[in-house]
């Protein structure tokens, strides 16, 4: 299995069919808040039954780049776990197996490799609290997005209360 495909199966393996988004590409050089509004966009049309009248949201590439901040590796694989296994919501509930969503995200990350760059929209290590600069119209969002090694790899977790 060569890296691309190595990498499209564990960030699938983060995702869910419910609130948590994933993509991986080529890099094509383009900036990462491009990659992070696709995503928003599919979460917000699957999500639109329940989709708060009159919620507004960043809706831009700008505005979701604004959002974003650099974050260390570390961080990054942390919150990709996190993203993974614990709602935004309801926090505690775990979502999926704790253990695969680390080695998942931590092979993901040695696969951009150790140059790669990461932003999340998310202020800090998730024991810390969550606070956010949202990236959607939801109510609740978390997004890491990262780059190196040729790939793009972005998670995104949605939420409605």
């Amino acid at each position: 299995m060569d890296d691309a495909d190595l990498l499209e199966a564990l960030v699938s393996s983060l995702a869910s069919e419910e609130t948590v988004y994933s993509r991986w590409c080529w890099s094509s050089g383009g900036d990462l808040a491009h990659h992070v509004h696709d995503l928003a966009k599919a979460a917000e049309a699957d999500w639109v039954h329940e989709a708060v009248r009159g919620a507004t949201g960043p809706t831009t590439i700008k505005e979701i780049e604004a959002a974003l901040r650099p974050v260390t590796c570390a961080t990054a694989t942390e919150l990709m776990v996190n993203l993974s296994t614990d709602s935004l919501v309801f926090p505690g509930h775990p979502r999926r197996d704790l253990a695969h969503a680390r080695r998942a995200a931590t092979k993901a990350m040695s696969i951009l490799g150790p140059g790669s760059e990461w932003f999340s929209n998310i202020d800090g290590p998730w024991a810390d609290g969550r606070a956010w600069n949202p990236v959607t119209r939801h109510t609740f969002d978390g997004v890491v997005v990262g780059r190196g090694g040729g790939f793009v790899v972005a998670l995104l977790q949605v939420g409605e209360d």
